[in-house]
């Protein structure tokens, strides 16, 4: 009778020990996410911000004008677009969320470009993909052939004056961030960074091979493999603390179960 007395308790000492080892890791899992999070969180906001800046702008352009129902339409979809950004980021609970944050912006800004063509009387500009080095430049004019430093030519959406200093040899007006203590282009900044380009850049597909290759094989490449080692050895770490206080519990656990037996 003892002696299964003793079973039950080790084996209930087992249950525990997994159920502590996954609560541990689940714990650490839920802080190296929130750590993610919350530079992709600022970056959103930032981008938010600068769309409304761009729409008060249009406010002052727009104003004393009598707009059609073409400009009414395109002026309250960015309105919108600027609001639902708004909410989005606030919901944000993952760096994944940011995809649908941008992919908003995105929207709002292509909105924004329409106004501005149907006041001026020009035909309304085609879907083309955000500047590639800052997305809150709008949207691009050309692809423009670029290198990266240590990279290879590639050619990649630019906006005009983002264009004109590639073509000139001078370094284009990056969108940086940043990453521990250093200050990196976005695309740089690894794993956490795909899905904010991935949300500006997704509907066009080709775009989002490009994006992958920059984020997670070339350019940047070996800083996000690094990044992402690193995460990877974070987690098998706090496994291993789970599994060790796991083994700990076991251990008083026999003791406990077996003091006082005489075998």
């Amino acid at each position: 009778m003892g002696t299964l007395v003793a079973l039950l308790v080790v084996l209930a000492v087992i249950g525990g020990a997994v159920v502590l080892a996954r609560r541990a890791g689940e714990r650490r899992a839920l802080e190296q996410q929130q750590a993610e999070l919350a530079p992709v969180r600022k970056l959103a906001f930032e981008d938010i911000t600068a769309l409304g800046e761009e729409l008060q702008s249009l406010d002052l352009e727009l104003a004393g004008r009598d707009l059609g129902p073409g400009e009414n339409a395109d002026y309250q979809r960015a309105l919108d677009a600027y609001e639902a950004a708004k909410t989005a980021a606030d919901a944000m609970a993952r760096p994944d969320d940011v995809r649908h944050v941008t992919e908003i912006l995105e929207d709002g800004r292509y909105a924004i470009a329409c106004v501005r063509a149907r006041v001026a009387g020009e035909p309304l500009p085609p879907r083309r993909p955000p500047c590639f080095f800052d997305p809150r430049h709008g949207l691009s004019v050309a692809d423009v052939p670029w290198t990266p430093p240590g990279g290879t030519p590639r050619d990649v959406p630019a906006c005009a004056l983002d264009a004109e200093r590639v073509g000139a040899g001078a370094a284009p007006d990056a969108r940086m961030v940043m990453v521990g203590s250093q200050r990196v282009p976005y695309w740089q900044g690894g794993r956490a960074y795909a899905p904010y380009a991935s949300g500006y850049f997704g509907a066009f597909s080709p775009m989002d091979w490009m994006f992958a290759g920059l984020l997670f094989g070339g350019l940047g490449g070996f800083d996000a493999l690094g990044g992402g080692l690193d995460a990877l050895g974070d987690r098998f770490e706090g496994l291993g603390d789970g599994i060790g206080d796991g083994i700990g519990a076991i251990g008083d656990g026999f003791g406990d179960a077996f003091d006082g037996f005489d075998f």
